[in-house]
């Protein structure tokens, strides 16, 4: 299976260190573990700022950085081997593994760092860690400064200054290097196969949770350990809810499914949303709504690309969810005059799309300087443009009421545009119902 190598781990630490400051240390705790219920824990999923920088997959883990330091820079407490526990719980790196295969220069057991860390804090200027991420951590790193500043009269000197390390971190992280559009695509395409596999499966009379299992067979199947986010599967009205969660409600002939999924490869998220009919067509109200939507994902692509800004393929989307409407009779006015009211809020509630990468609604700001973002090559990003019509909305007839459209894909930014990462699923209403048809006459 496609994987971060271990090379570009250790260019990530390297490219941090070069912007701390002189005299710094940069500290980053693993994620803490969940107990699901009683003495049951959820399944671990590493923090991504510490999985970015390491790769380290265990929790009760801390990575230090310390650009300069003679013995080694990249510093990571961790647990120990313990034959019993692991009898129990699974192997562990141990500080060995820890120096040999995630690339520590040092490496000390997590129970020894009361004793060690704040060694290695004293007579640093700054500390560069994400203060507020982690109550239990900060509450940990205030008694290592305090207990510094207790041997001030020894001449030990503690930091002077405390610098936001999420900030440096998730400006790196909103430039995907080759390595990540790798397993990028990788967790696309598991994610694609598994969209076609639940329009494959859909019937009237199965229930939503039967295609939750479709997609979740086809993400293990690919390799992937779980699913990037709760998996959507909202058939009818329940298309209507965005995050809708519930996935136990029966398909029923006539009605839409909305299916928003995607898997997760070595910490990078697949996220993509089709729209298709539970019986495989689409009605002629059904369909008028899904090529508007389509429409506006198609519009967005032509509107990302290097020196574009981040909102200029909202905005797209946004005049041809208006224009559609208009001319269905949804909505009733000059188009221009009713996006500058806001009209369509009614029906396009959410923006067309976010940053992806390690977390689904991936870090980075949308805004420099109170201007919308200028695209460069390497940024990733979702298109997810849509139209819900409410159940209870008494402002449209009737035959259009419940109906929820979404279609989202996975693009990344290249030189001469974007690349879409998620061309494996059919959109246009032929390319389904095709499939659906193809499907229904295999089972037969």
């Amino acid at each position: 299976m496609i994987r971060i190598p271990k090379s570009e781990y250790a260019r990530r630490r390297k490219a941090l260190m070069e912007q701390l400051e002189p005299n710094s240390i940069a500290i980053l705790p693993a994620a803490p573990t969940y107990i699901r219920n009683r003495d049951v824990e959820h399944v671990y999923r590493q923090d991504s700022d510490f999985q970015y920088l390491s790769g380290f997959p265990e929790p009760e883990a801390v990575l230090v950085l310390i650009p300069g330091r003679e013995h080694g820079e990249y510093i990571l407490f961790c647990r120990e081997r313990d034959p019993e526990r692991e009898l129990w719980d699974g192997l562990r790196a141990g500080q060995d593994g820890a120096i040999r295969d995630f690339g520590a220069d040092d490496a000390f057991p997590i129970g020894d760092i009361d004793e060690i860390l704040p060694g290695l804090i004293e007579g640093r200027e700054r500390v560069y860690y994400a203060i507020g991420t982690n109550p239990e951590f900060d509450h940990h790193l205030m008694e290592w400064i305090n207990t510094i500043r207790s041997k001030a009269r020894q001449g030990a000197q503690p930091p002077n200054e405390y610098v936001a390390l999420d900030h440096l971190l998730h400006d790196m992280r909103l430039y995907k290097s080759a390595a990540e559009i790798k397993v990028m695509r990788y967790a696309a395409e598991v994610s694609a196969a598994a969209h076609v596999r639940a329009m494959q499966a859909s019937r009237a009379g199965l229930f939503e949770y039967h295609l939750e299992a479709e997609l979740e067979y086809e993400f293990r199947k690919g390799g992937a350990k779980m699913p990037a986010y709760g998996s959507i599967v909202a058939a009818g009205r329940n298309a209507c809810i965005l995050h809708y969660r519930e996935n136990d409600a029966a398909l029923r002939e006539g009605d839409l499914v909305l299916i928003d999924a995607g898997c997760e490869i070595d910490c990078y998220a697949g996220d993509i949303t089709r729209t298709f009919p539970v019986s495989g067509r689409f009605s002629p109200e059904q369909r008028a709504i899904y090529e508007i939507v389509l429409e506006a994902n198609m519009e967005a692509f032509k509107h990302i690309g290097p020196g574009k800004h981040w909102n200029e393929a909202h905005e797209a989307t946004v005049r041809v969810i208006t224009s559609g409407l208009v001319k269905l009779g949804l909505l009733k006015g000059d188009v221009e005059a009713l996006i500058e009211a806001g009209a369509y809020k009614a029906f396009y509630m959410h923006r067309a799309g976010h940053w992806l990468g390690m977390d689904v609604h991936d870090v980075g700001d949308y805004k420099v300087g109170g201007e919308w973002r200028v695209l460069e090559v390497g940024m990733a990003m979702t298109v997810e443009p849509g139209i819900y019509i409410a159940p209870d909305n008494t402002d449209v007839p009737k035959k259009w009421r419940g109906i929820g459209i979404r279609v989202e894909d996975d693009v990344v930014v290249t030189r001469k545009g974007c690349e879409i990462l998620t061309g494996g699923v059919p959109k246009t209403v032929e390319e389904i119902e095709a499939l659906m048809a193809a499907a229904r006459t295999d089972a037969a």
